[in-house]
């Protein structure tokens, strides 16, 4: 099992910057995919990032490219989205996720372990 902590959400005004940070614990995530997705209200859940937790390797949603940065601190299981110039179409809660299965890097499906998500509201 893994167990997933995200923090670091709140409000923020358009053209502002959150970081998000996830906290992973319970089994070894060194051949993991580690992910973020959000979900806005009455939307699916959508693919933001991932990240190989191994070699780093990033992967982006095109609606964020350019704006966030996925990033990992091994030493402290920890994940990182940090996000600038937000939109007020970012505004959803934020989930980060584990995928065991080393594919299907912006499937939702292939992540078993999920955190509780936190809210990033931006604001026009």
């Amino acid at each position: 099992q893994v167990q997933l902590v995200e923090s670091g959400g709140g409000l923020v005004q358009a053209g502002g910057s959150l970081r998000l940070s996830c906290a992973a614990s319970g089994r070894s995530t060194s051949r993991y995919i580690m992910g973020w997705f959000r979900q806005a209200p009455g939307k699916e859940r959508d693919f933001v990032a991932a990240i190989t937790w191994s070699f780093g390797s990033t992967y982006y949603a095109d609606s964020v490219k350019g704006r966030f940065t996925i990033s990992r601190d091994v030493a402290q299981n920890t994940m990182y989205l940090q996000m600038r110039s937000l939109k007020p179409e970012d505004t959803a809660t934020y989930y980060c996720a584990a995928n065991p299965y080393g594919t299907r890097w912006s499937n939702s499906n292939a992540y078993d372990y999920w955190g509780q998500g936190t809210q990033v509201t931006v604001s026009s």
